[in-house]
């Protein structure tokens, strides 16, 4: 069986840095082949409870942007192979000037950015900051969009879109079915690879999605699995290793 390819979430600093960092080596062992690593913020607007609860737990520490970017400078320096993605949203990356902000994360190992408050065809100049920084923004579909809106987002010449599986917020199932699987072809049609998630948390999910997109995207389950187990950093990371291997067939 091929290994599926699998980028997965980490929130910075939660819930703790050490642990968070013993998390993403866990998710490395277990064959993720991409980290999307996520700065905190105060109002996730795209993400469940789960993420929410831990942006909320780690802001509470005082945890700055520049924490965050130091915890990812951390990870790149241990696993300069493995792609780095950011994900936050546009407030964080507009106060300190778009440009700025993408000069500092490219110089802390930042491969891409997603952030999904930022369309696509007014994103304030992210995409261009990006590959004037060798990075690349990733814009993101959902199943709310028009079929025109669509169309122009996937003709674009985006080389990767982050596909929504689902409306609503991160964290709840999805139930991978034709409609499914005929949103992913419409966002893939234009020639980008595709990033799906949104309510993926079982190899069931992820068989069902590995020949329709680049890399399945999972995040709620890895958090909540680092909450059941934050008071035990062995089992932590046994159970975030396992659920990665699960998903990814490795």
């Amino acid at each position: 069986m091929n290994k599926i390819k699998l980028m997965s979430h980490l929130v910075a600093g939660y819930p703790t840095n050490e642990l968070a960092l013993e998390a993403a080596r866990a998710l490395i062992r277990g064959g993720a082949d991409i980290l999307e690593i996520q700065l905190p913020f105060s109002d996730p607007s795209a993400d469940g409870q789960a993420i929410q609860t831990a942006c909320t737990q780690v802001l509470s520490r005082h945890y700055r942007t520049q924490d965050g970017l130091r915890f990812i400078e951390q990870i790149h320096s241990e696993f300069p192979k493995i792609p780095i993605y950011i994900m936050s949203y546009g407030s964080l990356i507009y106060t300190p000037g778009v440009a700025a902000f993408c000069k500092k994360a490219a110089s802390v190992g930042v491969k891409g950015m997603i952030i999904p408050d930022l369309p696509f065809d007014f994103d304030e100049g992210l995409t261009q900051a990006c590959k004037a920084n060798g990075m690349i923004n990733i814009p993101v579909a959902a199943p709310s969009m028009s079929s025109e809106r669509l169309y122009k987002l996937s003709h674009a010449g985006f080389p990767y879109i982050y596909a929504a599986l689902r409306t609503g917020i991160t964290g709840s199932d999805t139930k991978i079915d034709a409609g499914t699987l005929d949103f992913l072809k419409k966002v893939s049609e234009g020639g980008s690879k595709v990033y799906g998630g949104f309510g993926i948390s079982n190899g069931e999910q992820a068989k069902a999605l590995e020949s329709s997109v680049e890399a399945i995207v999972a995040g709620s389950v890895f958090v909540r699995i680092i909450t059941e187990n934050h008071n035990d950093p062995k089992k932590l990371a046994a159970a975030v290793e396992a659920k990665a291997r699960e998903l990814t067939g490795f």
